[in-house]
Order: C-alpha cells, then structure tokens, then sequence
C-alpha cells in the first residue's frame, strides 16, 4: 500500500475531567507512526482544567478540531458530535485518560485493510494502567510471547456479545461507514459499548488482532463504577439494549445466551437497589423462558427493597479491587 493509498483515520477523543491525563493522552495520537489521521477532540463541559490543557497543546501541536460543549451532553451524543464530522474511513473512541501505543493505527488499518467489507470492527489486547500509569494486567492474560493465552472470538462474533463482556472497548477501529449505517451511538443511552457490539455485531464482522496497542487507565472515578450506584441509567441502558436484542435474535441459541445474561441483570438490578428495574427485566426474561424458583427468589427479594447496596459497594471498592469490568457491565 503506498502512501497515496492509506486511508484517513479519525480519531474522536472525549473528555469531561481529565486535566491530569488529557496531555498524555493527545500526545499519543501524535506520536503514532501513521500520519494520515484526523483528530477531533470534544470536551464535555469539563469542569476542571481539561479544557486548558487542550487549547494549550492545541498551540504547540499540528493543527486539530475542537468542540468545545457548554453543557456535559454524555458520551453518546458528544461522539456523535465527532462523527458528523468524520472525514476518515476508519474512526477511533478514544477516551481523555487513555493511551494508544505508538504503532496502535498502522497496524490496526493494515489489518482492516486486509479484511472484507463486511467486517466493522478490528479489536486488540490491552493493558491496563492505574491513575499514575502503573501498569497492573493485561485484558486478555497473554502467554511469554505476549499473545493472549486464551482464544478470542473473532469473525461472527454476535452470539459471543450476547454471552459475556469479550471486547476491551478503546482499542476499537471501526469502519466508519458501518457506524453511519447504524446511525452512530444511541444518545438515549448512558454508555455506549453494549449497544454497538448487539447493533453491530449481528449485521457485521468482528476481528481480533492479537496484539498490544492501548493502554487502557482505570479509576475510581470511571463511569464502570456507576454501575452500582442507583439511579445511574447504566442498569436502565441494559435494559434498553436487551430489548433491542430480544428483536434482533435470529435463533433459540442466541435467545438462550440473552436470558442467561438477563439473569445476571436482575442479580445486578438488586444489588444496585433498582428494584422495579428488576421487575421489568423479569417481565422479558418471561417472554424468553420461565424464570425459575431462584430468579424469582432475587425479584421477590427486590419486591420487598431489601437494602444491599451498601454491601455490595463495600465488595466493589474493597474486595473486587481492579478487576476489568464489562465496559460498564458485569
């Protein structure tokens, strides 16, 4: 492929609170070893210094957008911002704390480039940093090769969204096109990953490239840690999501892996004090299969408000410590 032959890439950054990571995060696309990139960087009406950090770079480095919102309108609505404007065949979300190896865009286009239209998607390995960027492990254990130890699904990968969290969200490249067909993020929800993979994933491919590239920060302050918190929107967002799949499934395989996955909503649902969520995810679950004595066990306990988010926070914060969780799931 010659110079003239590689194709654009977009990457849209969002940011809301990061002044202590946003340098360090843009430096990263600068430095990549891939020159045909767009950057849009969007702010979220951050109430910190994030903002000034980003005019200050912006002065001292090649030339960028940015989108400056003066109200936070959430994750969703802020990249589609982004995505409006895209001009790359390829797109990249790239959170303000997170960090993309040098190589990170040539090696993911030569991958997509390689690959048939109808894959959306090409995913990688990540490694995952604490707040100062000390490393802790790895999203997929790898072996003394530094490949991922264990197999990734890769290809028709549906059934494995509907099963289990599989995809470490920032090392996304996504074909562009693809997003536009699905009409970009959901802006009614309060993340965005889940969504994507059952959107995408039933209408496109999915390829893993066994590789390194992000490192992907964890925090207190991370919006994984809202999960638990009742009244997030996070549990009512999966909600919406299973009801999309519910429509979206194509045989009784796939029903099977959505009501288990339900099932582990509702224990959620009662951990997290969203008690008459819980009653409505039971109510889809119905439709897919009966219930059973202990699921409904947990919904009668969310029935009578049984107090155990303290606990369970308590297990969170103290005893789960660093665990990657599912891009906002469990």
């Amino acid at each position: 492929m010659t110079n003239l032959e590689k194709p654009l890439v977009t990457v849209i950054l969002t940011a809301y609170n990061q002044e202590k990571y946003i340098e360090e995060a843009l430096t990263s696309v600068f430095y990549q070893t891939y020159p045909y990139i767009q950057l849009i960087v969007i702010d979220n009406a951050s109430k910190d210094n994030t903002l000034g950090v980003i005019e200050s770079f912006k002065g001292k480095a090649p030339a960028f957008q940015v989108i400056r919102n003066r109200h936070n309108l959430g994750l969703c609505r802020a990249f589609n911002q982004g995505l409006t404007i895209a001009q790359g065949k390829y797109v990249i979300d790239l959170s303000g704390d997170d960090v993309m190896i040098a190589d990170r865009i040539e090696k993911q286009v030569e991958a997509f480039e390689a690959l048939a239209d109808d894959y959306a998607v090409v995913f990688t390995n990540a490694r995952y940093i604490g707040k100062s960027g000390q490393q802790l492990h790895y999203h997929y254990e790898t072996d003394n090769r530094g490949k991922a130890a264990c197999k990734v699904p890769s290809g028709d990968v549906y059934k494995n969204i509907l099963e289990r969290y599989f995809i470490c969200t920032p090392t996304m490249m996504m074909r562009t096109a693809a997003l536009q067909q699905l009409g970009g993020y959901d802006e009614t929800l309060a993340f965005e990953d889940f969504d994507f993979w059952v959107r995408s994933s039933v209408r496109f491919k999915y390829f893993y490239l066994d590789e390194i590239l992000t490192k992907k920060r964890v925090l207190k302050t991370s919006l994984s840690t809202g999960v638990y918190k009742k009244g997030s929107g996070m549990l009512q967002s999966y909600y919406a999501v299973c009801n999309k799949a519910y429509d979206l499934n194509r045989d009784q395989k796939e029903f099977d892996l959505l009501a288990a996955r339900i099932r582990t909503f509702i224990r959620k649902c009662l951990y997290a004090q969203e008690f008459e969520l819980a009653v409505r995810f039971r109510r889809l679950l119905n439709y897919i299969e009966n219930p059973g004595l202990q699921t409904e066990l947990i919904v009668l306990m969310c029935r009578l408000h049984f107090p155990v988010n303290f606990a369970y926070r308590f297990y969170i914060e103290n005893l789960k410590k660093m665990t990657p969780q599912e891009g906002f799931a469990f």
